[in-house]
């Protein structure tokens, strides 16, 4: 299955909202509760890529080249890089409480939403164990979606 096309069109509906609040300087704050946010969400998006290796570092990345990682984050987080970004993105929301920033926000999750319901289709397809591993993982909060 070839999700390339429509995985990159996801990915470019969420650089426009992350482009919009990046326009606005929306993205960082000195709000605590943002910032605390932020440094965690960079924190698992690091975890995250190191756990996955090399082939997670650029936009149209093969999810399905080499063997399921479930391990690190991979345990309780289904995609916890595109978790690690809506969660670093969100942070925006409470710093710079807008209708655009909700907009912003929307275009993003969105994007990376559809571009994780993509990849599981590949990943259902390559991997005889994963559908077994959704079972037990949430794709973007642990142990409860």
């Amino acid at each position: 299955m070839n999700i390339k096309i429509p995985s990159l069109i996801a990915f470019a509906v969420a650089l426009v909202g992350v482009l919009y609040l990046y326009d606005k300087n929306f993205i960082f704050s000195h709000n605590p509760v943002s910032i605390t946010i932020q440094i965690f969400a960079v924190g698992l998006m690091v975890w995250a890529r190191l756990t996955f290796g090399m082939r997670s570092f650029h936009a149209a990345a093969n999810a399905t080249k080499g063997k399921l990682v479930t391990n690190g984050p991979y345990r309780w987080f289904r995609h916890p890089i595109y978790a690690a970004l809506i969660y670093f993105f969100a942070a925006s929301i409470i710093s710079f409480p807008f209708i655009e920033t909700v907009g912003a926000f929307l275009l993003i999750f969105i994007g990376l939403f559809a571009r994780m319901l993509l990849e599981e289709k590949s990943l259902r397809i390559a991997y005889d164990d994963y559908a077994a591993y959704c079972k037990k993982t949430k794709r973007i909060i642990p142990f409860i979606f």
